[in-house]
């Protein structure tokens, strides 16, 4: 089995020097090492394996160096933010947690010798085809979800709340906004993190649990039910076979964010249990929360599940080909 490298590595994408061959030594072949102790040798086999570190404590790692990051954040934004706009503050924090997610698995490809690109953001790729089918694909499929919740006299667009210059700048706004989200949940959940879980317990068993995980993150909105949780599940679940089949998180990343741009401005419903300021329509949501997800939005509506098991399905048929392959040390080079 091959583990997910770049054949073209980037900038970011190169490999560490310390992964280059070493040469032989000429040491005494009469030379030998201490011999190792029971216990010594009990603890090595406890946290090293055939390639370095085993993936649990290269995770361990990971989360230890994120949760520092995340304090020193949330000090910074609590006393040296704490006078910037509601706004500004959230941006703030969504850009400081995309950049705490990142740095640390950028330190790890250091440390085991790969292509930062092998956790799902090759750099060459930045942008490009699958992104845009990832965004067209998101807010194609909320469009849908909605027109079928108009459709069944649960949904009403309401008039314009937005004129001229004030709504392109909240479209611009929202999109930047919702693009750092998207780098955020898809690399925290579905990056770094879903590369070492596959290299443990494969790629099914990473996924399950980074999904149930994704769910979780969303418990910290207020207004989120166990509707919406089980809908961010779903997606996430979703997002880890559009990375199976594609390789790579640049179609998740569009399809997050064109998603939430749909819900939070340009249809401007609840999302995960909020609604956005500076939202394009006076929009509703009219009847029994099954059907429409009450203050949670479409996402906890039982409509998402049908979408997401349609999208599944036709995804599967336009991306048959499995792009993520298992982890071995065979891309260590």
């Amino acid at each position: 089995m091959d583990e997910p490298r770049d054949s073209l590595p980037g900038e970011l994408d190169e490999v560490s020097p310390a992964s280059q061959p070493t040469i032989a030594s000429t040491a005494d072949p009469d030379f030998a090492l201490t011999k190792l102790s029971p216990l010594e040798d009990r603890m090595q086999k406890i946290f090293l394996g055939q390639d370095g570190l085993r993936p649990i404590w290269r995770l361990a790692l990971y989360f230890v160096m994120y949760r520092a990051l995340r304090f020193c954040l949330f000090v910074l934004l609590a006393y040296g933010l704490s006078d910037a706009l509601f706004l500004w503050r959230q941006t703030a924090a969504e850009l400081g947690l995309a950049i705490i997610a990142l740095a640390p698995a950028l330190l790890m490809s250091r440390i085991e010798g790969r292509a930062f690109g092998c956790y799902g953001l090759p750099l060459r790729k930045a942008f490009g085809k699958l992104f845009w089918l990832g965004a067209l694909w998101g807010i194609i499929s909320l469009t849908l979800l909605l027109l079928t919740l108009r459709g069944a006299h649960s949904f009403y667009f309401g008039t314009v709340a937005l004129h001229g210059v004030r709504a392109l700048k909240f479209a611009v706004f929202w999109a930047v906004f919702f693009l750092i989200v998207g780098f955020y949940e898809e690399f925290f959940t579905r990056g770094y993190t879903q590369f070492t879980l596959t290299d443990a317990v494969g790629f099914w068993p990473g996924a399950i649990l980074l999904s149930l995980g994704f769910g979780a993150l969303h418990l910290e909105n207020p207004g989120e039910d166990w509707g919406g949780i089980l809908g961010a599940m779903v997606i996430g679940f979703f997002f880890c076979l559009t990375l199976r089949r594609t390789g790579n998180l640049w179609f998740a990343v569009g399809f997050h964010a064109a998603w939430d741009w749909g819900e939070s401005y340009f249809y401007s419903v609840p999302d995960s249990g909020g609604m956005a300021p500076g939202h394009l329509l006076h929009s509703s949501l009219q009847g029994p929360r099954w059907l429409t997800g009450g203050s949670v939005g479409p996402e906890g509506s039982v409509f998402l599940f049908v979408l997401i098991l349609l999208l599944w399905l036709a995804f599967d048929r336009v991306y048959p080909e499995v792009k993520y392959p298992a982890v071995t040390s065979d891309s260590r080079s």
